[in-house]
């Protein structure tokens, strides 16, 4: 699996929204997108197989975002992914809070996949 940031953009509600494709490069479908959510109660009964362990971290100011939650405990994130059939690439959002304004670089990661150094665009 390979997934592609193709968005990282800050908003005035005080939230980032990241957005990408999530591509199944293999020649098999893959089947274990249940690896990429959070563990919480909620999340496990809400948004099902999600992407919902995403996190972004602040180096400098030193602090962990979380992919956030409405108030029924669903992630804001996409969710019902049960596969990703060979070949396929699927759009992936995440939305977070937003660090603080002057923080423009942050660490993001997905469960599984290496952690990356992405840009914050105003």
């Amino acid at each position: 699996m390979e997934y592609t940031v193709t968005s990282v953009m800050r908003d005035t509600g005080g939230f980032v929204t990241l957005t990408g494709d999530m591509k199944n490069a293999g020649d098999k479908d893959f089947f274990g997108v249940s690896k990429w959510r959070g563990n919480e109660k909620e999340i496990l009964l809400g948004s099902g197989d999600a992407v919902s362990g995403g996190t972004l971290v602040d180096p400098q100011g030193k602090k962990r975002y979380y992919v956030l939650r409405d108030t029924d405990g669903r992630c804001l994130c996409t969710s019902g992914l049960s596969n990703v059939k060979a070949g396929q690439s699927v759009p992936v959002f995440m939305q977070f809070p937003a660090p603080p304004v002057g923080t423009t670089e942050v660490d993001f990661t997905i469960p599984t996949f290496d952690t990356v150094k992405i840009k914050i665009s105003e």
